[in-house]
C-alpha cells in the first residue's frame, strides 16, 4: 500500500511550513522590541505681564450737587432757566424784586455823600485853622523879638495876648483834625454800610455756582422767594445744579483688595447706556471699611465735556489689583506640585527631561508667573507629565501659548474684547 508514504510526504511539508513560519515570527518580535522616542508638546517660557483684576459695579454721581438759594428774601421778578437747561458759572438764573433794599440801597448812597462832605467841611477847618495859627505865630513871635530888643516898648498885656492868640489858634488846629478824624470814620461807617447794601442788591441776581445742568426748578415768576439765610426749613431754593462735565464713578472695593488701591490707579470702565470704555484715574477712598458690607468706598473723576453720561448711569469699573510685569510666563498646565514644591519638567538643548523647582509668582486662568527656576526660551512639557522621567529622551513639539495675561478675581462683567470698537481714546487719561 502506497498511504503511509503519502502520510509522510504531508508531515514532512507541514513541518516545512511551520519552521518558515516560525521564523518569520521571531524576526517579526526583534524589529517590535527595537527603541523608540516619545513625543512630548512643549511650551517655551516668555516675558510678559501678570495681572489680576477685579470688576465691580458702580454708579455714576455728580462732581458738585448745589441748591441754589439766593442771600436775600424777595419776589421772583424773572426766572432765566428751566429742568435741562446748560449753564455756565457767574450766568444769571434769575433775577428777584426787593423793594426795600432798593430803599436801603438809595438812604445809604445819601449817607455815604454826606459824610463825604463833612470829610470835606472838617479839611476846609483844619486848612483854616492852620493858616490863622500861621499869622498869630508869626505876629506874637515878632512882638517877643521887639520886646527883647527894646525892653518896655510893648506892654506885656499886649505880649501875653498875642501869646494865648498864638496857642488858641494851636488848639483850634489839633479840635479841627480831631473833627477831621471823626468824619473820616463816619464816612467809612457810611461806606461799609453802602457796600453791604450794594451787596445785598447784587444778591438779588441769583447766578450759577460752576459750569453745570439745573436738574430741577422749584420757583416760578412771582412767587415769594426766602433768603437763604433763613433758619425757616420749608424755603425752597430756587434750582438744583448739577455739574456733569466730570463725573465722580462711586463703587465699593471689598476688603480683601483694599490694599491693591493706589492713588493714580488708571481704571477702564464700560458703560453699556453708551456702548463705550472710559478711562478715569483713582482720585480719592474713604480709607475705612463699612462695618456691615466690608467694602470701602472708591472714587474715580471720569471727564464727560459733551454730556453723554449721565448721573445715576451704572457703569462697570476693571480695577487693577496686583500686578507682574517682565516676568517669565508659562502654562499653568506645564506645573506639577510635588508635595509643597511647584516643578516644570524642562526639556533641555539634548532633548532629554530633567525636573526642575520653580517658585512662582501670579498666576491667572491660563497662566503663572515664575520668579525663579526657570530663563527665557527654556521648553517645558505642557501636561501629562506623569509619562515621562529624568532623563528620558523626547522628541518636542512645541505650542504656541500667551505671554501676559490678566484674570478677573470675578465673574467680570467688562467684555474687553469690544474695547478697540468703542474706546474713546481722547478720553484717557495721560
Amino acid at each position: 500500500m502506497r498511504y503511509p508514504h503519502i502520510v509522510l510526504s504531508v508531515t514532512a511539508s507541514l513541518c516545512a511550513v511551520i519552521g518558515i513560519t516560525s521564523c518569520h515570527t521571531g524576526a517579526g518580535d526583534a524589529a517590535g522590541k527595537a527603541p523608540s522616542i516619545p513625543t512630548a508638546k512643549v511650551a517655551v517660557a516668555q516675558r510678559g505681564n501678570m495681572a489680576t483684576a477685579v470688576t465691580l459695579v458702580g454708579q455714576f454721581q455728580p462732581y458738585q450737587v448745589v441748591d441754589v438759594h439766593p442771600k436775600v428774601s424777595g419776589y421772583m421778578e424773572k426766572i432765566n432757566v428751566d429742568i435741562g437747561d446748560i449753564v455756565h458759572t457767574g450766568e444769571v438764573l434769575a433775577i428777584l424784586d426787593v423793594p426795600e433794599l432798593r430803599a436801603q440801597l438809595r438812604q445809604s448812597a445819601y449817607a455815604l455823600k454826606q459824610s463825604k462832605e463833612a470829610v470835606a467841611r472838617a479839611q476846609q477847618e483844619i486848612n483854616r485853622a492852620v493858616a490863622l495859627n500861621y499869622a498869630l505865630h508869626a505876629e506874637s513871635v515878632r512882638l517877643d523879638n521887639a520886646a527883647a530888643t527894646q525892653p518896655g516898648l510893648i506892654a506885656q498885656q499886649e505880649l501875653d495876648d498875642a501869646r494865648a492868640k498864638d496857642l488858641d489858634s494851636q488848639a483850634q488846629i489839633e479840635a479841627a483834625t480831631a473833627a477831621m478824624a471823626a468824619a473820616q470814620q463816619h464816612e467809612a461807617a457810611a461806606q461799609a454800610d453802602f457796600e453791604r447794601y450794594t451787596a445785598l442788591e447784587n444778591y438779588t441776581y441769583v447766578t450759577a455756582p460752576f459750569d453745570g445742568v439745573v436738574i430741577w426748578r422749584y420757583a416760578d415768576t412771582g412767587a415769594l422767594i426766602q433768603g437763604g439765610t433763613n433758619t425757616n426749613d420749608s424755603a425752597l431754593p430756587i434750582v438744583r445744579v448739577s455739574q456733569s462735565g466730570l463725573l465722580r464713578l462711586r463703587f465699593p472695593v471689598p476688603e480683601n483688595d483694599v490694599r491693591t488701591i493706589h492713588i493714580g490707579d488708571v481704571v477702564p470702565v464700560r458703560v453699556d447706556a453708551t456702548n463705550h470704555m472710559y478711562y478715569g484715574k483713582v482720585i480719592r477712598f474713604t480709607r475705612s471699611v463699612n462695618f456691615e458690607t466690608r467694602t470701602m468706598e472708591t472714587e474715580i473723576d471720569i471727564k464727560n465735556p459733551d454730556l453723554t453720561l449721565t448721573p445715576g448711569m451704572y457703569a462697570d469699573a476693571n480695577l487693577p489689583l496686583d500686578t507682574q510685569k517682565n516676568v517669565i510666563t508659562v502654562p499653568i498646565s506645564a506645573l506639577v506640585m510635588n508635595g509643597d514644591q511647584q516643578t516644570v519638567y524642562l526639556v533641555d538643548k539634548t532633548n532629554h527631561v530633567h525636573v526642575r523647582n520653580v517658585t512662582l509668582g501670579l498666576r491667572g486662568q491660563f497662566l503663572a508667573a515664575v520668579l525663579s527656576g526657570l530663563n527665557v526660551g527654556d521648553r517645558v512639557i505642557d501636561g501629562g507629565q506623569e509619562k515621562y522621567q529624568e532623563g528620558e529622551l523626547v522628541e518636542p513639539r512645541i505650542i504656541s501659548t500667551s505671554a501676559s495675561e490678566t484674570t478677573q478675581q470675578t465673574g467680570g462683567m467688562i467684555d474687553m474684547r469690544k474695547e478697540e470698537a468703542v474706546t474713546d481714546a481722547s478720553l484717557a487719561p495721560n
